[in-house]
């Protein structure tokens, strides 16, 4: 339940938030910035790890948004999002909102292969059964995932806010390097935005059983390399780009991503590699260990705070995607 000084947003007596375990920090800092306290709600575990979960306090015909990224591990933050969301249609929530920053599956979101599920409309599939009214998320791997959904999709970018961290940072001769082809339009929008040049690191193999080639395209040498991708995960991609980018000449090679998914060795990676600093977002909550002195980390609450804000007050959210 909201209550205590609001300045800048107005919240009525429906507005709850929740949330659930994968990403507690940005959620508790989201309701700071509202002026509200999270809901109350326990998640428990059976001892075959069977979730449970209670939600303590009454949601009839509140307007709900709950706060969870689908990260690692994957599979139990998606399902206790679903039996969140089961658990308050069955308590007759009346508009139940989804706050998704990170959404996981989204990179199977086509068959590539014969026999291949499509498991990115399967989980689109799964929240909409749940009950979920509207999914507000950031950075989908490809934005052809909103037509997945039967429902209303806010689908906000995480560009401008990098954008804006390197802008504050008054560096000079910058080109934007796109990581690979699929990272193109988002190192163009920041391209834009910087009025800078920009990149692209191509990799080919061209024969069946031949060693990945790295080429960069474009100009490099002597300037500000920053590259860019939605998502980091083994950080091999990066790390090549970086030491591609090193080999042609750049003078300072920065990285960027709204995931900072960095699985397996990928923190290893990048601490050895030519990248001097890697800015992400808060959109997944990341371990200790794996913060280290290269890594800086800006906070998406902001944004979803005023997301949530013009959905709750039934204002445009189309001035945030730009």
């Amino acid at each position: 339940m909201c209550g205590g000084p609001i300045v800048k947003y107005q919240l009525n007596n429906r507005f709850k938030m929740f949330t659930l375990n994968s990403n507690r920090k940005l959620a508790t800092e989201m309701a700071a910035l509202l002026g509200c306290d999270l809901g109350k709600c326990t998640v428990n575990h059976f001892s075959d790890g069977e979730i449970q979960i209670y939600i303590e306090e009454s949601v009839r015909g509140s307007e709900v948004f709950v706060v969870q990224s689908t990260s690692y591990p994957v599979n139990d933050n998606i399902l206790e999002l679903l039996i969140m969301i089961d658990a308050l249609k069955r308590a007759s929530a009346g508009v139940i909102n989804v706050v998704i920053p990170y959404y996981g599956y989204g990179r199977q979101d086509r068959k590539a292969r014969s026999r291949e599920p499509i498991t990115a409309k399967l989980v689109a599939n799964l929240l909409e059964a749940a009950g979920a009214n509207r999914v507000l998320t950031m950075d989908l791997h490809t934005p052809q995932l909103q037509g997945f959904f039967d429902i209303p999709v806010e689908h906000l970018i995480g560009v401008p806010i990098l954008t804006r961290y390197f802008q504050e940072k008054g560096l000079e001769d910058i080109v934007i390097v796109a990581a690979h082809n699929g990272s193109i339009t988002r190192a163009r929008k920041m391209a834009n935005l910087f009025h800078v040049p920009l990149a692209l690191i191509d990799k080919r193999k061209l024969e069946e059983n031949a060693v990945e080639t790295i080429n960069v395209v474009g100009n490099v040498e002597g300037k500000n390399a920053i590259i860019i991708d939605d998502l980091i995960d083994t950080g091999t991609t990066i790390t090549g780009a970086a030491k591609a980018l090193e080999e042609n000449g750049a003078k300072t090679i920065y990285a960027c991503c709204t995931h900072p998914v960095l699985t397996a060795n990928a923190i290893e990676k990048i601490a050895s590699s030519p990248i001097k600093e890697l800015v992400v977002t808060n959109t997944i909550e990341l371990p200790n260990e794996k913060v280290i002195d290269k890594i800086k980390i800006i906070s998406v609450a902001p944004l979803l705070v005023e997301a949530i804000d013009r959905i709750h007050n039934e204002k445009a959210v189309s001035p945030l995607f730009e």
